[in-house]
């Protein structure tokens, strides 16, 4: 400490001045950027085709997110299973149900369009299968009634959308189950006989055009199980990071995702050898010559590990199937060229 004299024989001593404080330097963030090739090759894949198309592709080991009308509602078809399985497998961690959890399938229970498990329960009047059975066959085989025990189970829709609002996933919406969505969709009021063989179907061709047409252009403006591009490639990016379920649960439903049936020429035609994908398609109704609800929705994992969330929804369009398909493997083939 120095000293001053103020008188002879005596010392006075005055406190040093504090040291100077160096206000710390903030850590550098580089933050990594969309490559411009990917990027032109989405526009190109978008703006060539015919039809309004909902595009989101995230790094999801990194920190960027790309596409075309990512923030927009989107029908979400049987993409929306995933939003069941999590919910159940959530309910799954906390103790309220188990995987091995029998539920019963009764006639009464039987849904609409693809659902390889009804012929068993035709055969048989009713069956039971675990949980875990019957979200393989939901998640892998997009079955629907498999799909709609599950959601009851859960205890209904509003256990979805509990779930999803609980998770904040965003704008994503969850419809009544397939059986009332899809009758709505139709214009059609639902009866149970219409889940036998092709009821459904000549029940709804025996309306007036204008009648389903109407029912279908309102489904399509404001799609009660609509969802943005961008909220789903944030949920699958969660998912992956183990921010919404147990590590066993994730595991559990990301091997489903990885063993999907449907859908192998959509992204999955364009995911090169060498990489791994696991994904879940929806496909909605049509009324020629317009197709509606045509998407893919997936987690590409490159060899060295890196994974991207990757998204495409087409609300509508009268373009083929080849070409929806086209368009879809241009996708994804692009994240895996452009990939470093």
């Amino acid at each position: 400490m120095p000293q001053t004299r103020a008188k002879p024989g005596v010392v006075v001593t005055q406190p040093a001045p504090p040291p100077v404080q160096r206000k710390a330097e903030p850590p550098k963030v580089v933050r990594a950027a969309v490559p411009e090739q990917l990027m032109a090759d989405i526009d190109l894949a978008w703006r060539q085709f015919p039809g309004r198309t909902g595009i989101a592709v995230q790094r999801i080991d990194g920190d960027w997110i790309t596409g075309k009308r990512f923030g927009e509602f989107f029908p979400q078809q049987s993409v929306s299973k995933m939003w069941v399985a999590m919910t159940i497998l959530d309910q799954v961690d906390s103790g309220r149900l188990r995987l091995d959890q029998k539920v019963k399938i009764t006639m009464s229970d039987l849904a609409v369009f693809h659902q390889p498990i009804r012929e068993r329960v035709v055969a048989n009047g009713a069956v039971e299968e675990t949980i875990q059975s019957l979200m393989e066959q939901a998640i892998t085989a997009s079955d629907n009634t498999a799909n709609d025990s599950l959601l009851r189970t859960a205890g209904g829709p509003e256990a979805v959308r509990n779930f999803i609002e609980r998770k904040k996933l965003g704008k994503i919406r969850f419809g009544p189950g397939e059986r009332l969505m899809q009758s709505q969709i139709a214009g059609l009021s639902w009866q149970q006989e219409y889940s036998i063989g092709r009821r459904f179907y000549t029940a709804r061709s025996a309306l007036p055009r204008e009648r389903r047409q109407a029912a279908l252009e309102a489904y399509l403006a404001d799609p009660v199980d609509g969802a943005a591009p961008e909220a789903i490639s944030n949920a699958l990016a969660r998912l992956a990071k183990g921010e919404l379920l147990s590590p066993a649960s994730t595991r559990l439903l990301l091997g489903m995702m990885e063993r999907t049936k449907s859908g192998p020429n959509r992204l999955k035609a364009g995911v090169p050898a060498g990489w791994r994908f696991g994904h879940k398609t929806g496909t909605g109704q049509e009324l020629d010559p317009l197709s509606t609800g045509y998407n893919d929705i997936g987690i590409m994992t490159a060899p060295d590990g890196t994974r991207y969330a990757v998204v495409v929804m087409i609300a509508s369009t009268t373009s083929p199937i080849p070409a929806r398909m086209a368009m879809m493997q241009a996708v994804s083939r692009a994240v895996a060229t452009h990939h470093r």
